[in-house]
């Protein structure tokens, strides 16, 4: 399915900010303290898709929405979640963002509302954005706790960018996180194989 899209915009603005801002994170960020008792952990940096020529370095783990939003996913975050960025040196970043709700209930309906968003989100960034086309493909369920679901989409725009993005959205008890890779290239340059991995990871370790 070929569809517009908005969000390039968001994943090159985020790219750009993220370059630019290398060399004074990894002089900046201390080594992560660790998590309270009943605080979900983060995924360090070594557990992200391998860099073929970059190491991958972690910001903070920072209260709040993540700014700006992920392009798949962003608009459903509330103000009680949690996020950590992480880039290399070159075209890639990604980010994890956790929402820890009141109930089990209620984060089982925060997930499927972010697997809703996430599936329908080529055609979204196509009624907002005309000058990005968007193609998404979905790369199915995980056997993590209760269930991690990933998704692709792939946007070029009128300029001549071309990036490709993975999501997913996972859940453990009362947690939902959501994971996103994202860097220059096409479907081809989408490492599904290792995200799936670094998804298991990130539920894993919610708890």
């Amino acid at each position: 399915m070929n569809v517009r899209a908005r969000g390039t915009r968001r994943v090159v603005a985020a790219v750009a900010a993220v370059a630019a801002g290398v060399a004074v994170a990894v002089a900046a960020v201390p080594a992560a303290a660790a998590p309270a008792s009943g605080t979900p952990r983060f995924l360090a940096a070594e557990e992200l898709p391998p860099h073929p020529a970059s190491p991958w370095y972690a910001g903070p783990v920072t209260a709040g929405q993540p700014d700006p939003l992920p392009a798949c996913g962003g608009d459903a975050l509330p103000s009680i979640a949690s996020h950590r960025a992480y880039w290399t040196e070159y075209d890639t970043n990604a980010l994890q963002v956790t929402v820890v709700e009141r109930s089990e209930q209620r984060a089982k309906d925060f997930a499927a509302l972010l697997r809703q968003d996430l599936a329908g989100c080529a055609e979204k960034l196509m009624r907002e954005n005309p000058e990005v086309t968007a193609t998404e493909r979905y790369y199915g369920r995980l056997s993590v706790e209760e269930g991690a679901y990933v998704y692709g989409v792939h946007t070029t725009t009128t300029w001549g960018a071309s990036d490709i993005g993975l999501y997913s959205v996972g859940r453990d008890g009362t947690t939902v996180t959501l994971v996103r890779w994202a860097q220059m290239g096409t479907f081809q340059h989408a490492q599904v194989d290792d995200f799936k991995n670094t998804t298991v990871t990130a539920v894993d370790k919610l708890y």
